[in-house]
């Protein structure tokens, strides 16, 4: 099967802002992805895959690190994956 990852606009615009480690890792998450897909892909272990809640509900995320995360969508039973964000999350108490 062929499996396509498109980064969309503002993902983008985030990674060109991102640390070179944090590319490096989507670089090498979309390489997974379109080789295996996206299901096969989830089952590897250290990304923590997880569906989001509340407005985000229905697209997962995966860690690049403890405090970057990258926001997706998928359709075609997964054969389309769209990477909607890239982002820096601020963990201060609020």
């Amino acid at each position: 099967m062929n499996y396509i990852v498109t980064i969309l606009p503002l993902a983008r615009k985030q990674l060109k802002k991102s640390p070179l480690l944090v590319r490096m890792k989507v670089e090498a998450w979309v390489d997974t992805v379109e080789s295996v897909g996206v299901q096969a892909t989830r089952k590897s272990t250290g990304l923590d895959d997880e569906p989001l809640k509340g407005k985000r509900k229905g697209q997962p995320s995966i860690r690049l690190n403890r405090q970057w995360r990258l926001i997706y969508t998928e359709t075609d039973a997964g054969l389309l994956v769209n990477i909607l964000e890239v982002t820096a999350h601020d963990y201060r108490c609020r």
